[in-house]
């Protein structure tokens, strides 16, 4: 029966996002559980779309003994603090001195930047591996958007990375992360290979559903003799690994080699099919408007997605909106704790007066001042019912639903007291709102809104409202990776 850790240490830095990640970011439940230790990581993710629960329903199965040390989590933001860092790492290496293992899983994002290492999970397996030395395998599941470097490459064993976007197979990546680490376990170390692309693509050109990426992935070798591995990479962090990569793994150096030049000739040749089109907020709202009624049109506020580090509150689709006088429209997630304070306080039915957002800083955007009725109050937690997080719970603070006044306009705002990626129908409908009855609904999320929304909408609009989340990436300026060629 091997004896196998497993630990979970995930988050996606924005380059220029909002805050920090401190202790407390990774110890408060948010889109995803709070932070879990000992026996409490098997117990609280059981059954959840994440990678470590994947992994550990596999491992059990086969007989496995786990020794759970951690799992945590925070919502993309700026750098990880050297503090959070230091803490989450410490623990872990006190978790692996306390087992007697055979073998280590460790659940990361891949994209962590600190304060002080701009590769976050380099500098934390390299630290692992000091500490089990060159003979404990270490298994490790990675973000699709992961911004690989060769040391991780160097110090993981294998390697497995999510191949959805939206995720929705996050705990299958882990289940595959079980099945790799088998015959390693048995001595039969596998060769790997690491390639990087030339070009970065932006996060909203990603999407699995649609060319080119379905068939890139659709193709990637997954059998015992050639196995290989792509990530997109994660363009707001701010570094030379935020690109394209592979991983493959092989019985032989040679035959590696050979499937990654494969695979990144591929990768590299989908350069001019990937759609990255956005439209201007003013003609998004005007092409919805003009959508005959029926289902709703959506609109995604990509540049504002707080999944991606993003302040989740900027105001220009909102002011597009009110300037079109657009008909039967929601618009959520809005993060802004002082409006939502101020509405649980006047209570329901209430007519307040304050504005709403535009507290990013962005010198493109400002607070959206008028007066409001509150429809909805909520202590904030959602229990999330689609493919993607389903069975999980958005922890979103004190919350509500506002309705605009005096405006031609009809919109209805949820604003939180937390970001949160707007990516499941759930988050609206827990206010009393349906957006199956909408004429138009706008979601800050860049693509895994998809999964849940895409079923019941007549279109989607990708926008380009102002936002932390850069995906105009030809009109950058300031980013140290390589050819903005996408």
């Amino acid at each position: 029966m091997p004896r196998i850790a497993i630990a979970g240490f995930q988050h996606e830095t924005n380059s220029h996002g909002i805050g920090q990640a401190g202790l407390g970011e990774f110890e408060m439940a948010d889109s995803w559980p709070r932070l879990l230790m000992g026996p409490n990581v098997l117990s609280d993710t059981r059954g959840m779309n994440l990678p470590i629960a994947g992994f550990a329903a596999a491992a059990l199965d086969a007989g496995a003994s786990l020794h759970p040390i951690l799992w945590c989590a925070a919502e993309p933001s700026g750098p990880v603090t050297d503090h959070a860092f230091d803490t989450i790492s410490g623990r872990i290496l006190d978790g692996l001195r306390a087992f007697q293992i055979d073998a280590l899983y460790l659940d990361l994002h891949g994209a962590m930047i600190t304060q002080s290492h701009s590769d976050g999970e380099g500098a934390l397996l390299e630290r692992i591996r000091a500490q089990v030395g060159p003979n404990v395998p270490i298994a490790v599941s990675l973000d699709m958007h992961a911004n690989v470097s060769s040391r991780m490459v160097d110090h993981a064993d294998v390697t497995c990375i999510y191949k959805t976007y939206p995720h929705l197979d996050m705990a299958e990546t882990g289940a595959r992360c079980w099945d790799r680490l088998r015959p390693i376990l048995k001595g039969e170390r596998p060769a790997k290979a690491f390639r990087q692309a030339r070009y970065v693509v932006p996060l909203n050109a990603q999407n699995t559903r649609i060319e080119p990426a379905r068939s890139l992935y659709a193709t990637l070798p997954d059998d015992p003799e050639a196995q290989v591995e792509m990530a997109f990479g994660f363009t707001a962090g701010d570094t030379p690994d935020a690109r394209p990569s592979i991983i493959a793994h092989a019985s032989t150096h040679d035959r590696a080699n050979e499937l990654a030049h494969a695979a990144l000739a591929r990768l590299e040749a989908a350069v001019p099919l990937f759609d990255y089109h956005l439209a201007q907020p003013d003609e998004a709202v005007a092409r919805a408007m003009a959508a005959p009624p029926g289902r709703p049109v959506v609109l995604a506020d990509v540049q504002d997605n707080p999944g991606a580090g993003a302040s989740s509150d900027t105001t220009g689709i909102l002011r597009a909106l009110v300037t079109a006088g657009a008909p039967a429209t929601l618009l959520g997630l809005m993060y802004d704790p002082p409006l939502a304070v101020s509405a649980h306080a006047a209570g329901l039915g209430a007519e307040i007066e304050g504005t709403l957002g535009g507290r990013s800083g962005l010198r493109n955007d400002a607070p959206f001042s008028g007066r409001f009725r509150v429809e909805t109050l909520s202590d904030g937690f959602v229990r999330y019912t689609g493919e993607m997080y389903g069975g999980g719970t958005a922890t979103l603070g004190p919350s509500c639903a506002l309705r605009l006044l005096e405006t031609d306009a009809d919109i209805t705002v949820v604003v939180t007291s937390i970001r949160n990626q707007c990516l499941d129908l759930a988050q609206f409908m827990h206010f009393g709102l349906d957006p199956r009855a909408a004429r138009i609904v706008v979601v800050k999320s860049t693509t895994h809104f998809r999964a849940d929304f895409e079923p019941i909408a007549a279109k989607v609009i990708a926008v380009a409202a102002p936002g932390l989340f850069p995906c105009q990436l030809d009109v950058l300026t300031n980013y140290s990776v390589m050819d903005t060629n996408v």
